[in-house]
């Protein structure tokens, strides 16, 4: 699997659609469809989109996407593409050809709230769409669950690839030899635990993504919490001590970056999992989640603008993200370039 900020040939997206993670009322809806269609209209303006569209919302996608955003039909229920969709890998021994490693995706360890069914079919659906081979794992598992440097490197997290619910007979061992063999994975860096939010009733139960972030091998972006009040404070002072004693796979240790988390600690629904991390790097750019706080996104602007040199970093507003469960990365899955041999 290469390096998120390897060269993309595009992002892939799914659509929102009706159903309990876009919500009940029209407002929520509607803000729904607002804050993925913003997502889309930012990436495009670096790399192309392509949009994985139920039937059932067709017209309003064509709508609000407009030209500038590829539209590929398919049923789907969950529409967050990094978790839903492939895995892309490509072989060094085979150039010119592209891997879509196919998870076994049962929403999150199959909560009672979840419906997975139809979108658990989407990476062949894509597979098919750019001409992939299908890498077919029984791993339940999530893009979302995973980061690479591309050189060898993956982290995991203990309660998401070791989740009774999701592989209730695996162990390290067994979850880093699937590692190795769908993405070429030669040494993992295992965290304990996720963010505290990402554990209730509609959280993944620890994705990384909002955690942690490679953007070159042997660093890595860590989500900070300053404020003592919150408990990911404790949390993350207890991840950036486990990291800082980590190794790559090329027997580097880390340069641990902090990404502050923005100000606001609680919403509606308790303390938040805001993070700067679930950011989305492009060609030629950065597409990172606003809070709606101009000293701290601009902040965390700074800090990516550092991490990935030469590239634009863009805000978008991932409030609305982050109310259904989570952020840019979440929603997006880059698509490598590939050279195709003369």
């Amino acid at each position: 699997m290469p390096l998120e900020g390897d060269p993309h040939a595009r992002t892939w997206m799914a659509f929102p659609r009706e159903g309990y993670t876009l919500g009940a009322s029209d407002a929520q809806r509607e803000a729904g469809y607002a804050a993925w269609t913003a997502v889309a209209h930012a990436i495009a303006a670096f790399e192309p989109v392509t949009m994985v569209v139920d039937p059932s919302e067709r017209e309003r996608a064509r709508r609000m996407l407009g030209a500038d955003v590829e539209i590929v039909e398919a049923p789907l229920d969950e529409f967050w593409m990094r978790d839903v969709g492939p895995t892309f890998v490509v072989d060094d021994a085979r150039p010119g050809v592209l891997g879509a490693v196919d998870w076994v995706f049962n929403g999150w360890g199959a909560p009672d709230w979840a419906e997975w069914q139809l979108s658990a079919e989407i990476a062949h659906t894509v597979a098919a769409h750019v001409g992939a081979e299908v890498v077919s794992s029984t791993l339940v598992n999530e893009g979302g669950g995973i980061h690479v440097d591309g050189e060898g490197t993956v982290l995991l997290t203990e309660t998401v690839q070791l989740d009774p619910r999701r592989n209730p007979h695996l162990d390290r061992p067994r979850v880093e030899a699937e590692m190795a063999r769908t993405l070429g994975a030669r040494h993992a860096v295992w965290l304990p635990r996720g963010l505290t939010r990402d554990y209730e009733e509609f959280g993944t139960k620890g994705h990384v993504d909002i955690v942690a972030a490679i953007p070159s091998p042997g660093r890595l972006l860590l989500h900070a919490q300053p404020d003592a009040g919150h408990p990911d404070h404790a949390v993350m002072k207890e991840l950036r001590e486990l990291l800082t004693d980590q190794t790559d796979a090329a027997g580097r240790s880390f340069e641990v970056v902090d990404l502050p988390a923005p100000e606001t600690l609680e919403d509606d629904d308790g303390f938040v999992d805001w993070s700067y991390v679930n950011h989305l790097v492009v060609n030629g750019g950065v597409v990172a989640c606003g809070f709606g706080e101009a000293r701290a996104d601009a902040r965390a602007r700074s800090i990516l603008a550092e991490a990935y040199p030469g590239r634009a970093v863009v805000t978008v507003d991932a409030r609305e993200l982050f109310a259904r469960g989570g952020g840019i990365h979440c929603i997006t899955q880059q698509q490598p370039r590939i050279e195709v041999p003369a």
